[in-house]
């Protein structure tokens, strides 16, 4: 089980992954409250919400390498 590298949270994959429907332009939605995820780096990377997404995306290398992905 994936970790969020902000606060530490065990975060369920599947429902971070799960699809809830799509936009009128096609594209993917997912219920950010069951987690969501992030690429960077050739690496997907987990989180329990969109504040800790954000604080990740903002200075990714204060949070790499403190939980494994």
């Amino acid at each position: 089980m994936p970790t969020d590298p902000v606060c530490g949270k065990e975060i369920d994959e599947t429902g971070a992954r799960a699809e809830t429907g799509q936009t009128r332009h096609g594209a993917t939605e997912v219920d950010p409250t069951m987690g969501t995820r992030s690429f960077h780096n050739g690496t997907w990377y987990y989180f329990c919400s969109l504040d800790c997404r954000t604080k990740f995306l903002a200075g990714p290398d204060a949070y790499i390498g403190q939980a494994s992905s």
